[in-house]
């Protein structure tokens, strides 16, 4: 019960600071709001655990400490605040005309001191469209709402604060916002499927590092070890990769092996080497322009070349191709990939189940992304399908699962499934896979299927084939329900013609213009 309470009182604190500094937006777009207030928390953010060890350090000057030693503070790795940055000197300079030249000459300032965050932060805050009374009193909301009695509380709300304020961009964004933002549910169902306890987790398209954070939290959820996880990922837009190392930053997540390029991961493979214990990936669905026509030979198509149309299957065989022996993906694709036909994607799909590749698909709820209306579904790919300790043995079957009736809509464009709907969809696919697993077929829900009977309906890979109709309640009276649908149809054709009768009426009244 204490726990609900604490995360009630977090709740209310990201929503009404999300609502005060919405309300301070004006007349600048979400998308460069965002740049604005982003940066603004990840600075009080660091200000915090800056602030805990300078006070640490000045208690200890007598026994040779120095607060002002940058070297202090990377030992501890926390990020080196310099004076002109330090949030202290930024609020009380917030009623200056130049509040905008000071915070950004501020994260100049940080940069200089901290080699790992150049290039980073955002230095947007001189801009003329952006009112200085406006972002003075930004720093005046951030600086003193009450984030909690202790440094460490302050510093473990901010950091959900900044994940809140990243998917309200998100919403407010509309299409683009999912160009950066995969809706934190599905992060969190991809994430509980896999499990990623150990090892390296890769994202070849991490727009801000959603799955990273909450494969971290997976681990301290289950009392693992943080250090036990290593994270490698690659994007393309340079602005959507700065969100990513300062959302990592700001959990303390080292994000050395995040890359940039503008080429992105197929032209440009930022980690060619690396070969994943987990794939956790959301890209962009049915890419046309992805220079599949310069990549006609690349080594990675093993199971087939994608058309140069759609990048879909590209993908896949990105993702497999840096699997680990033993690795496991999870990874968002395009519901039109289960049985797409066209320019050979038929045939890759056939590869890849023929080789044992799939391992559970999942038909996802309608309107779960920001960004498009197309519907979606996850697919789970594991190297090695044969039983070991853990995993039993499901080399010839794939487990179907039709989670389109779950989620609840949160505004009338978007949906989201509950905690309950993950752990239903996560823990089926741990009861069948998983050794000590207590797995049955529910009709209309979850199907296990021998990969010959797959082959029978031509390797297409829709849920909805294999699970079936939901069973019927037991007292179903087709009578009762054959007669109130027709009684319901009459009214409403009786409805009709009453209307027609009306309509014509009034047309009869209506006086033609003379000649």
């Amino acid at each position: 019960m204490a726990k609900k309470k604490k995360e009630e009182v977090q709740e209310t604190i990201e929503k009404t600071l999300w609502k005060a500094a919405d309300k301070l937006r004006k007349n600048i777009n979400a998308a460069e709001y965002k740049d604005v207030v982003l940066g603004l928390i990840f600075l009080k953010y660091i200000s915090i655990a800056f602030e805990k060890l300078h006070a640490e350090l000045t208690a200890q000057i007598d026994q040779g400490a120095d607060p002002e030693d940058r070297e202090e503070y990377t030992a501890e790795n926390v990020f080196f605040v310099p004076p002109s940055a330090r949030w202290s000197f930024l609020q009380s300079s917030a009623k200056q005309i130049t509040i905008g030249k000071i915070v950004d000459d501020g994260m100049d300032a940080i940069e200089a001191e901290n080699p790992q965050l150049k290039g980073i932060l955002p230095k947007v805050y001189a801009k003329q469209n952006l009112d200085p009374t406006s972002l003075g009193d930004l720093i005046d909301l951030i600086g003193n709402i009450d984030f909690g009695d202790t440094q460490e509380r302050s510093a473990d709300v901010l950091g959900h604060v900044f994940e809140y304020f990243l998917g309200q961009f998100a919403l407010a964004e509309g299409q683009k916002g999912g160009q950066f933002y995969t809706p934190r549910s599905v992060v969190e169902l991809l994430v509980e499927m896999l499990e990623p306890h150990k090892g390296r987790v890769f994202d070849p398209c991490c727009g801000s590092g959603g799955m990273f954070v909450q494969s971290e939290k997976f681990v301290e959820d289950h009392q693992g070890r943080i250090d036990d996880i290593s994270i490698y990922g690659q994007e393309s837009n340079q602005t959507t990769w700065r969100l990513a190392k300062m959302n990592l930053a700001i959990r303390g997540i080292d994000s050395t092996g995040v890359k940039w390029n503008s080429e992105g991961s197929f032209l440009n493979d930022a980690h060619k080497d690396l070969k994943a214990d987990y794939i956790i990936a959301n890209p962009p669905f049915n890419v046309s322009d992805w220079s599949g026509d310069l990549l006609r030979n690349d080594a990675r198509w093993q199971f087939g070349t994608p058309p140069v149309g759609n990048a879909n299957f590209g993908w896949l065989q990105h993702f497999i191709h840096h699997l680990a022996p033993t690795g496991q993906a999870g990874v968002v694709l395009a519901k039109g990939a289960l049985t797409s036909k066209t320019s050979g994607e038929g045939e890759i799909r056939k590869n890849l189940i023929e080789e044992g590749l799939i391992d559970c698909i999942v038909n996802l709820p309608a309107k779960l992304f920001l960004n498009t209306q197309i519907p979606a579904a996850l697919w789970f790919m594991r190297r090695k399908k044969v039983p070991n300790a853990k995993f039993r043995n499901t080399e010839n079957e794939i487990l179907f699962i039709d989670a389109r009736n779950l989620g609840h809509l949160i505004n009338r464009r978007n949906r989201e499934l509950s905690k309950e709907d993950i752990d239903l969809i996560a823990s089926t696919y741990h009861n069948w896979r998983n050794v000590d697993g207590q797995y049955e077929d529910v009709a209309g829900f979850c199907a296990s299927v021998p990969v010959s009977k797959v082959a029978e309906l031509d390797y297409v890979l829709t849920p909805g084939r294999y699970v079936g109709l939901p069973d019927e309640e037991d007292d179903f009276n087709f009578v009762e329900r054959f007669t109130s649908l027709k009684t319901t149809l009459e009214e409403q054709l009786a409805k009709e013609a009453e209307l027609n009768a009306i309509i014509a009426e009034n047309l009869l009244k209506i006086e033609l213009p003379k000649e």
